[in-house]
């Protein structure tokens, strides 16, 4: 694939699919296939076979990894010449980060000013320059473009790039080998890279499948954007899943994808966040951040229509400062 199709620009949305399994081949020995665990904890609270996807595991601690990784693999030397630019509440930073440093590749991250102090030092640990602009996730986005386009630099967005989301959908590959009757995917959603590329994956070979969106409703800004038919500029509230906070760009191609792959949207409040990340650390004896525990209490909302089905849920990530953790438990 040529970059210029891994942007925001033109590509037949058919191809993610087929592009998702070439991913899941091109990321081989650069990410880890995490498991993908079954818990008798939540399967008996929920009624259901309940599995955890531990993309906690991941290196970086979160699912980010596989999008970085797959963009800069996709993209040619003089693509990256005058270095790369990323914006990122945390995760993607440090997924970039790491990529760039594997692949000889030079950058800088953008985050928003009060991103996790645990976050920004795993970009910095992986060996990043971290500047600061902005107090919500679309405008250090924005920026961030800006600043790549005055500059000459290549900027990868954390959610609205082919490459990204196709890299993401790897996560997705991955469940339908390791559980092919899966009847129903639980998923945390920020900008949407990852339920887009999951759900793609997932939905060609199980259409009938169940994918569930789950947003804090603190920054539900998808769910709000979806049911408006078009994205919308709201504020987000401060909230546990700093992950998932923020807006969405004007033109973001996870948009359209879902509104057509996404069965059913749970907003969960931030006592039900925490409850479900010390039921998760509890019973899976596992740090998760909140856009994990999102997810676990989209599934604990919902469980009812879930009775005697093979669910999964997406432990998107384990980068929780201290501090938080402490107020969470």
């Amino acid at each position: 694939m040529k970059e210029s199709e891994a942007g925001v620009g033109l590509y037949d949305s058919r191809r993610l699919p087929a592009d998702i399994a070439l991913a899941s081949q091109r990321l081989a020995g650069h990410v880890r296939e995490t498991p993908l665990e079954y818990s008798d904890y939540f399967s008996e609270k929920c009624g259901a076979k309940v599995w955890f996807k531990l993309e906690n595991q991941q290196l970086t601690g979160s699912f980010k990894i596989r999008g970085a990784f797959n963009k800069l693999l996709t993209m040619d030397k003089e693509s990256v010449a005058n270095g790369v630019i990323a914006a990122s509440s945390g995760n993607h930073g440090a997924a970039v980060a790491t990529a760039m440093r594997q692949l000889g590749v030079k950058g800088i991250i953008f985050v928003p000013e009060k991103t996790s102090t645990a976050k920004v030092d795993a970009i910095r640990r992986a060996g990043a320059e971290v500047r600061f602009h902005g107090s919500d996730g679309l405008d250090t986005e924005d920026f961030a473009r800006r600043y790549a386009r005055d500059h000459e630099m290549a900027y990868l967005s954390p959610y609205n790039d082919w490459a990204v989301v196709q890299g993401q959908g790897s996560c997705g590959f991955e469940i339908l080998r390791q559980l092919p009757e899966v009847d129903a995917v639980f998923v945390a959603v920020g900008g949407g890279g990852l339920i887009a590329g999951v759900g793609s994956i997932l939905k060609a070979t199980r259409p009938n499948l169940s994918l569930v969106s789950c947003q804090p409703a603190a920054s539900a800004v998808m769910t709000e954007s979806v049911r408006a038919g078009e994205i919308l500029d709201l504020q987000s509230e401060a909230t546990l899943s700093d992950g998932t906070a923020g807006g969405i760009e004007s033109d973001s191609i996870t948009f359209d994808l879902c509104r057509r792959l996404i069965d059913r949207y749970e907003v969960v409040s931030e006592a039900a966040i925490a409850e479900a990340m010390r039921e998760f650390v509890d019973a899976q004896h596992q740090l998760i951040e909140g856009a994990a525990g999102v997810a676990i209490a989209g599934l604990l909302q919902a469980s009812d229509d879930f009775a005697g089905q093979n669910v999964v849920v997406i432990v998107c990530g384990g980068n929780i400062a201290r501090e938080t953790l402490k107020s969470v438990l």
